[in-house]
């Protein structure tokens, strides 16, 4: 059996996807080929994931319609597959699969798609309410029931990568890691305070800890804000590395925390897959959706009466349901995680 993925264009959607894969594997057998068309930015990602056999980059950027460069793929790609799984929901991810004229295209209804699909499944958000969960139905006919426990994502790690990435940026892990994710593309209704990420991270690093501030380039100034806030001292023992690291080199680099906190992002879904004790702070959106699926998680949130609300921007304008959020809450979370701190050695 060989099936082509559709791939979905975000990094905590595509670690989320893996689940699928899996559900594939065991339907199917171990000697099922998953291929994953998706943005190449994805291909770290999909490298560690055993599933998968191979990465094909999608040339165009998310929202980009391009019929000729969408039918030029699909031509290229016919009669490779027996199955194509359309994981976005939009009517252009459907025209590589069709022009290729794969026997079998599987997907959610979405855009009026028919035509395009015919393995047209039907929603039912009160039966699926999780996104892994209308992931792996997928893999499925529509009657089949998933069982529990579910699969979690789980990349893999190779020393070789990650040693090169610690002697890259001159890292030691001569001390526990704390590891920051204080970014959040979808909006700054998802970003916990600069100030309470420097609490935390003047907490841990007061008791031997060293952190390091993982994001993309949009996030460094905000790194840089957290570090602004930490006295000299203590600042020396944290390194901003957002926007400088290939996703790579990130996925590698958080592979070594001791812990980590993150907002409800991508690399929040990362973390989760390398199975790093991992704190979630959650305001605008829910955990009821796209939780980290890991074991050694605490999630942190307020629950107010005007979250989640799922948009990118506060539309009071207060953030109550970040900025309310205490560092201490955090901080216990990750005591209970990874034990309780020691003595504080910069007591005045």
């Amino acid at each position: 059996m060989r099936i082509l993925i559709i791939g979905p264009s975000w990094v905590g959607d595509m670690v989320m996807a893996q689940t699928l894969f899996a559900c594939l594997k065991l339907r199917h057998g171990p000697d099922c080929v998953i291929d994953v068309l998706a943005p190449e930015w994805s291909r770290p990602i999909l490298e560690r994931m055993p599933e998968v056999s191979q990465a094909l980059s999608f040339p165009l950027g998310h929202g980009v319609l391009d019929i000729a460069t969408r039918r030029r793929i699909g031509k290229q790609l016919t009669g490779q597959y027996d199955q194509a799984i359309l994981l976005p929901n939009s009517l252009k991810s459907a025209l590589v699969p069709f022009f290729a004229g794969t026997p079998k295209r599987t997907g959610w209804r979405g855009e009026m798609r028919y035509g395009l699909l015919n393995d047209i499944r039907v929603l039912d958000k009160q039966q699926y309410p999780l996104m892994i969960e209308r992931f792996m139905a997928l893999a499925w006919e529509p009657d089949h029931q998933l069982t529990r426990p579910y699969p979690r994502p789980t990349l893999q790690i190779d020393s070789t990568t990650r040693d090169a990435a610690l002697a890259r940026f001159e890292l030691e892990l001569d001390r526990p890691v704390l590891a920051m994710c204080p970014g959040a593309e979808f909006g700054e209704a998802k970003r916990w305070p600069a100030e309470h990420y420097a609490a935390v991270a003047d907490q841990k690093i007061r008791h031997g800890w060293q952190v390091w501030l993982f994001g993309s380039k949009n996030d460094h100034p905000g790194g840089e804000q957290i570090r602004d806030r930490l006295r000299p001292g203590l600042r020396e023992e944290s390194v901003n590395l957002a926007g400088e690291t290939s996703l790579a080199e990130a996925i590698d680099l958080l592979s070594c925390a001791t812990a980590v906190v993150s907002n409800d992002s991508g690399l929040m879904h990362v973390a989760a897959a390398l199975n790093r004790p991992l704190v979630a702070v959650y305001g605008s959106t829910s955990p009821g959706f796209t939780p980290p699926l890991a074991e050694q998680v605490e999630i942190v949130r307020l629950g107010l009466d005007c979250s989640p609300c799922f948009d990118r921007t506060c539309r009071f304008g207060h953030y109550n349901c970040l900025r309310d959020l205490e560092p201490q809450r955090v901080i216990d979370a990750l005591d209970r995680l990874v034990g309780e701190p020691l003595a504080d050695p910069f007591a005045d």
